[in-house]
Protein backbone atom coordinates (compact mmCIF):
# COMPACT_ATOMS: atom_id res chain seq x y z
CA UNK A 1 0.00 0.00 0.00
CA UNK A 2 1.28 3.64 -1.05
CA UNK A 3 -0.15 6.94 -1.64
CA UNK A 4 -1.21 7.64 -4.86
CA UNK A 5 0.04 10.58 -6.80
CA UNK A 6 -2.88 13.25 -5.97
CA UNK A 7 -2.02 12.27 -2.32
CA UNK A 8 1.53 12.74 -2.38
CA UNK A 9 0.47 16.46 -4.21
CA UNK A 10 -1.87 16.74 -1.30
CA UNK A 11 0.78 16.18 1.28
CA UNK A 12 3.37 18.41 -0.51
CA UNK A 13 1.19 21.49 0.65
CA UNK A 14 0.98 20.69 4.08
CA UNK A 15 4.86 21.69 4.29
CA UNK A 16 4.83 22.43 7.97
CA UNK A 17 3.28 21.47 11.80
CA UNK A 18 1.21 24.76 11.35
CA UNK A 19 0.16 24.00 8.09
CA UNK A 20 -1.14 20.42 9.10
CA UNK A 21 -2.76 22.51 11.85
CA UNK A 22 -4.39 24.49 9.49
CA UNK A 23 -5.88 21.89 7.40
CA UNK A 24 -7.26 19.99 10.61
CA UNK A 25 -9.06 22.99 11.97
CA UNK A 26 -11.03 23.45 8.32
CA UNK A 27 -12.56 19.47 8.71
CA UNK A 28 -15.80 19.40 10.27
CA UNK A 29 -15.26 17.78 13.13
CA UNK A 30 -17.19 14.24 12.96
CA UNK A 31 -18.87 13.29 16.21
CA UNK A 32 -19.00 9.39 15.10
CA UNK A 33 -16.57 7.02 17.35
CA UNK A 34 -15.56 4.91 14.26
CA UNK A 35 -12.73 6.41 13.45
CA UNK A 36 -11.20 7.08 9.73
CA UNK A 37 -7.53 6.11 8.62
CA UNK A 38 -5.47 9.24 7.27
CA UNK A 39 -6.85 8.31 3.75
CA UNK A 40 -10.37 8.62 4.96
CA UNK A 41 -9.43 12.06 6.37
CA UNK A 42 -8.07 12.91 2.89
CA UNK A 43 -11.00 11.51 1.21
CA UNK A 44 -13.94 12.66 4.09
CA UNK A 45 -12.67 16.20 4.91
CA UNK A 46 -14.30 15.16 8.34
CA UNK A 47 -11.97 13.90 11.58
CA UNK A 48 -12.03 13.74 15.55
CA UNK A 49 -9.36 13.33 17.77
CA UNK A 50 -8.13 10.47 17.38
CA UNK A 51 -8.22 9.80 13.47
CA UNK A 52 -7.50 13.71 13.32
CA UNK A 53 -4.16 12.67 15.32
CA UNK A 54 -3.41 9.92 13.24
CA UNK A 55 -3.72 11.60 10.18
CA UNK A 56 -1.14 14.55 11.47
CA UNK A 57 1.04 11.68 12.15
CA UNK A 58 0.98 10.61 8.85
CA UNK A 59 1.75 14.51 7.64
CA UNK A 60 4.36 15.09 10.06
CA UNK A 61 6.48 11.91 9.15
CA UNK A 62 5.66 13.27 5.85
CA UNK A 63 8.44 16.35 6.85
CA UNK A 64 10.62 13.70 8.46
CA UNK A 65 9.22 13.55 12.30
CA UNK A 66 8.30 9.97 13.19
CA UNK A 67 4.97 9.05 13.24
CA UNK A 68 4.27 9.43 17.59
CA UNK A 69 0.91 9.86 19.07
CA UNK A 70 0.09 10.88 23.57
CA UNK A 71 -2.60 10.39 25.09
CA UNK A 72 -4.02 12.66 27.46
CA UNK A 73 -6.62 11.10 30.00
CA UNK A 74 -8.84 12.80 31.99
CA UNK A 75 -11.86 12.18 34.47
CA UNK A 76 -15.29 12.86 33.43
CA UNK A 77 -14.13 13.60 30.37
CA UNK A 78 -12.85 12.49 27.00
CA UNK A 79 -9.25 11.51 26.20
CA UNK A 80 -7.35 13.95 23.82
CA UNK A 81 -5.15 12.40 20.99
CA UNK A 82 -2.00 14.35 20.07
CA UNK A 83 0.75 13.85 16.93
CA UNK A 84 3.26 15.07 18.71
CA UNK A 85 6.94 16.05 17.09
CA UNK A 86 10.35 17.72 18.16
CA UNK A 87 11.77 20.81 16.89
CA UNK A 88 15.54 21.88 18.46
CA UNK A 89 14.96 18.53 21.12
CA UNK A 90 11.68 20.46 22.06
CA UNK A 91 8.18 19.03 22.23
CA UNK A 92 5.15 20.19 20.12
CA UNK A 93 1.78 19.00 18.96
CA UNK A 94 -0.73 18.96 16.20
CA UNK A 95 -4.31 17.80 16.92
CA UNK A 96 -7.48 18.02 16.06
CA UNK A 97 -10.28 18.83 18.88
CA UNK A 98 -13.77 20.20 19.34
CA UNK A 99 -12.70 22.57 22.30
CA UNK A 100 -10.70 25.62 20.93
CA UNK A 101 -7.91 25.65 23.73
CA UNK A 102 -6.78 21.83 22.53
CA UNK A 103 -4.98 22.24 19.00
CA UNK A 104 -1.89 23.46 18.46
CA UNK A 105 1.13 23.70 20.45
CA UNK A 106 4.65 24.91 19.36
CA UNK A 107 7.99 23.09 19.53
CA UNK A 108 8.97 24.70 22.59
CA UNK A 109 8.47 22.64 25.91
CA UNK A 110 11.25 20.51 27.10
CA UNK A 111 9.31 17.41 28.03
CA UNK A 112 6.06 15.66 27.50
CA UNK A 113 4.44 16.15 30.91
CA UNK A 114 4.96 20.23 30.08
CA UNK A 115 3.67 19.69 27.07
CA UNK A 116 0.53 18.00 28.76
CA UNK A 117 0.54 20.56 31.21
CA UNK A 118 -0.17 23.09 28.13
CA UNK A 119 -3.64 22.02 27.73
CA UNK A 120 -4.85 21.86 31.68
CA UNK A 121 -6.89 25.06 31.60
CA UNK A 122 -8.92 24.73 28.32
CA UNK A 123 -9.27 20.97 29.10
CA UNK A 124 -12.78 21.06 30.80
CA UNK A 125 -16.11 19.60 30.65
CA UNK A 126 -19.29 21.36 30.39
CA UNK A 127 -19.66 20.97 34.15
CA UNK A 128 -16.93 23.61 34.58
CA UNK A 129 -14.54 21.14 35.79
CA UNK A 130 -10.83 20.79 35.10
CA UNK A 131 -10.58 17.19 34.24
CA UNK A 132 -6.99 16.43 32.89
CA UNK A 133 -5.04 13.70 34.87
CA UNK A 134 -2.75 12.18 33.24
CA UNK A 135 0.02 11.64 30.04
CA UNK A 136 1.02 8.96 28.65
CA UNK A 137 4.50 8.09 26.98
CA UNK A 138 4.56 8.54 23.22
CA UNK A 139 3.81 5.92 21.00
CA UNK A 140 5.43 5.10 17.60
CA UNK A 141 3.06 4.35 15.23
CA UNK A 142 5.80 2.69 12.44
CA UNK A 143 5.42 -0.25 14.89
CA UNK A 144 1.76 -0.79 12.81
CA UNK A 145 3.08 -0.04 9.59
CA UNK A 146 2.45 -3.47 8.35
CA UNK A 147 -0.88 -3.58 9.34
CA UNK A 148 -1.36 -0.58 6.99
CA UNK A 149 -2.62 1.93 9.77
CA UNK A 150 -2.16 4.81 7.05
CA UNK A 151 -4.99 3.12 4.11
CA UNK A 152 -6.98 1.34 6.22
CA UNK A 153 -9.42 1.20 9.19
CA UNK A 154 -8.94 -2.20 10.42
CA UNK A 155 -5.15 -1.42 12.39
CA UNK A 156 -7.12 1.81 14.41
CA UNK A 157 -8.92 -0.12 16.93
CA UNK A 158 -5.54 -2.09 17.94
CA UNK A 159 -3.40 1.36 18.02
CA UNK A 160 -6.45 3.01 20.23
CA UNK A 161 -6.26 -0.25 22.24
CA UNK A 162 -2.50 -0.01 22.71
CA UNK A 163 -2.25 3.61 23.29
CA UNK A 164 -4.43 3.21 26.26
CA UNK A 165 -2.44 0.44 27.71
CA UNK A 166 0.93 1.99 27.49
CA UNK A 167 2.50 4.25 30.80
CA UNK A 168 0.87 6.68 31.58
CA UNK A 169 2.37 9.92 34.06
CA UNK A 170 -0.22 11.51 36.66
CA UNK A 171 0.04 15.36 36.59
CA UNK A 172 -1.74 15.82 39.93
CA UNK A 173 -1.85 14.48 43.26
CA UNK A 174 -4.99 13.72 44.95
CA UNK A 175 -4.71 17.11 47.30
CA UNK A 176 -3.59 19.36 43.87
CA UNK A 177 -7.19 17.77 42.35
CA UNK A 178 -9.24 18.45 45.24
CA UNK A 179 -8.47 22.19 45.49
CA UNK A 180 -8.80 22.98 41.69
CA UNK A 181 -11.03 25.78 41.07
CA UNK A 182 -14.13 25.58 38.56
CA UNK A 183 -13.84 27.16 35.10
CA UNK A 184 -15.22 30.62 35.17
CA UNK A 185 -18.44 30.95 32.74
CA UNK A 186 -16.35 33.75 30.25
CA UNK A 187 -13.40 30.86 29.96
CA UNK A 188 -15.76 28.39 29.28
CA UNK A 189 -17.64 30.67 26.34
CA UNK A 190 -13.90 30.85 24.64
CA UNK A 191 -13.00 27.38 24.88
CA UNK A 192 -16.46 26.05 23.17
CA UNK A 193 -16.52 28.58 20.09
CA UNK A 194 -17.50 26.72 17.38
CA UNK A 195 -17.95 23.16 19.32
CA UNK A 196 -20.21 20.62 18.20
CA UNK A 197 -22.92 19.88 20.75
CA UNK A 198 -22.96 15.77 19.26
CA UNK A 199 -19.25 15.88 20.01
CA UNK A 200 -19.34 16.96 23.78
CA UNK A 201 -18.88 14.51 26.83
CA UNK A 202 -21.98 12.81 27.74
CA UNK A 203 -20.51 10.46 30.57
CA UNK A 204 -21.80 10.50 33.84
Amino acid sequence: MTWTRAELAFFRRLSSPERIQTFLDGLAYRAETEPACPRGVIAERRAHCYDGALFAAAALRRLGHPPRLVDLRAVRDDDHVLAVFQAGGAWGAVAKSNFAGLRFREPIHRTLRELALSYFEDYFNTGGEKTLREVSVALSLAQFDRLGWEFRPEPLQRIADRLDAVRHQRLLTPAQARRLARVDARSMQAGMVGTLAEGVYKGG
